[in-house]
């Protein structure tokens, strides 16, 4: 048996904080509480008054992803070790069919791929498309493989957009299998159509890139989703909602008792529009991702948003493609690579700009960062919490320490960081996965291959309330005169 002893910390969990020490044994948390005795032959760990925490959980990136011929630089190995140097000890990828590709061969492809991963992952699994098949492989893949979420494009036309069709099939699936739809909202054909005018005005560079996507494009994406998901009773889940138009939708469908949660990316909240106006072309397309970072006001709407509980947790989209690649579009904007790193500095930058300007406590902290993805994905406690029974994934947190984020210093193989410059104060110390030390004083320690496929099963929590909501409101006959 294997142990390790954190000592001399304050666990901070989402609802508590409290002065204890963490015993793990073969990759799980046996103990908690004060003095608590080292095993023979434990590695101790002294936190030094510092903060233990639930590794973090991105529920968004994607590894090693294939794009128009070429493949995002980090893979699952050197993304996922990027991500426990800041803290980050799961990662939930996407798998994206191509048109007419069968979900369960995309599924393989990505499966094989990930195997190198240096910690945890599981996967959503992208709708694109729509027969009888992908209803079938939507049944496989939650039953036999743990997948509970779907992804469902609403951007991109004439790539991997699904329109209403596919839509109200796919949630009315994944609603009978106890799963969770999730969106990327934005109105495709309005975008491609603003792409076609900026082109023709000879509007080409990066700068073009919000022009196409304005926040009203956002907005009524979310919008719709929402409404399809009231009519059809299902929950939905909202990646990286970028604009205060697509939140006042969030607030408004969950005012009304409405099971819709909403993500936000750290880089939509600490980034704004100005980026894509830099003089140099290739800062300005390193930025290009979609929805794209905004004008400083919406910053403001997502941070009261995420303090607030309407939105629920914080991931990076984590896509990274280099200059080289971004270059494929250095004559039309619109074929730019879209995506930017960032797992590496989540934890850090949402700590900087949340708990040290008061945004956020610690305990929201950890909600945002990994406890409430780990419920809304069916993890929980397994993943997000400090306690007993709970997967040995921890962070050790210094608050005081800093660091100036810059590529030169980075994990990630991406080459430039949307970060870049930015002085940071609260960083992993010591970071644990699977019960190994993984990162600790700045040294990388991971191995290939160490992290494992977690499954996420069906009906999570959240369907049982709606269960109950349908039972109150179950459509009655009505009597007629003969």
């Amino acid at each position: 048996m294997t142990h390790i002893l954190i000592r001399g910390g304050t666990v901070i969990n989402a609802e508590s904080s409290v002065r204890a020490d963490v015993l793990t044994q073969d990759g799980t948390i046996v103990a908690v509480g004060p003095n608590l005795e080292a095993p023979a032959g434990a590695t101790i760990v002294d936190a030094g008054g510092a903060l233990v925490m639930p590794g973090g959980l991105d529920p968004h990136t994607h590894m090693e992803l294939p794009f128009m011929g070429t493949v995002t630089k980090d893979d699952f190995y050197t993304g996922t070790s990027a991500g426990v140097s800041g803290g980050t000890t799961m990662i939930i990828d996407f798998v994206i069919p191509d048109p007419k590709q069968p979900l369960m061969e995309a599924w393989s492809n990505w499966n094989g791929w990930a195997e190198k991963s240096a910690s945890d992952y599981s996967f959503h699994v992208a709708v694109t498309w729509w027969d009888q098949s992908v209803h079938d492989d939507m049944g496989t893949l939650v039953r036999e493989h743990g997948v509970n979420s779907f992804k469902h494009f609403m951007a991109y036309k004439n790539a991997i957009m699904a329109d209403d069709e596919v839509l109200v099939n796919s949630f009315t699936r994944a609603l009978e299998l106890g799963a969770l739809p999730t969106v990327h909202a934005e109105n495709g054909e309005l975008v491609f159509q603003m792409q076609q005018r900026l082109v023709a005005q000879g509007i080409t560079g990066p700068e073009a890139h919000p022009l196409s996507r304005p926040p009203a494009v956002e907005a009524e994406a979310a919008e719709r989703a929402i409404r399809i998901a009231e009519v059809l009773g299902t929950p939905l889940y909202i990646v990286h909602v970028s604009s205060q138009d697509s939140v006042e939708a969030i607030i408004r469908a969950r005012s009304h008792g409405q099971r819709v949660y909403g993500e936000v990316l750290a880089g939509h909240l600490t980034i704004d529009e100005s980026v894509y106006r830099h003089p140099d072309w290739n800062i300005a397309a390193a930025h290009v991702m979609s929805p794209p970072f905004r004008a400083k006001h919406h910053q403001d709407a997502l941070w009261g948003a995420l303090a607030a509980g309407h939105l629920h947790t914080t991931a990076t989209d984590h896509c990274a493609f280099c200059n080289e690649q971004k270059a494929m579009g250095k004559d039309n904007f619109a074929k730019i690579p879209n995506g930017c790193a960032g797992v590496e500095d989540r934890m850090s930058v949402l700590w900087d700009a949340g708990v040290n300007t008061g945004r956020l406590t610690a305990n929201e902290f950890v909600r945002v960062t990994s406890t409430n993805a780990a419920q809304i994905f069916n993890l929980y406690p397994r993943k997000g919490a400090i306690a007993a029974g709970s997967d040995a994934d921890i962070v050790v947190w210094d608050p005081a320490a800093t660091k100036t984020i810059t590529t030169a210093g980075s994990i990630s193989k991406v080459g430039y960081n949307v970060f870049e410059g930015r002085t940071v104060q609260g960083l992993a110390k010591v970071t644990i996965s699977r019960g190994k030390i993984v990162w600790m004083d700045g040294e990388l320690r991971t191995e290939r291959g160490a992290g494992r496929y977690v499954k996420r099963p069906a009906f999570a929590p959240v369907f049982d309330a709606l269960k109950r909501q349908a039972g109150l409101h179950q459509p009655q006959p009505v009597a007629r005169a003969a």
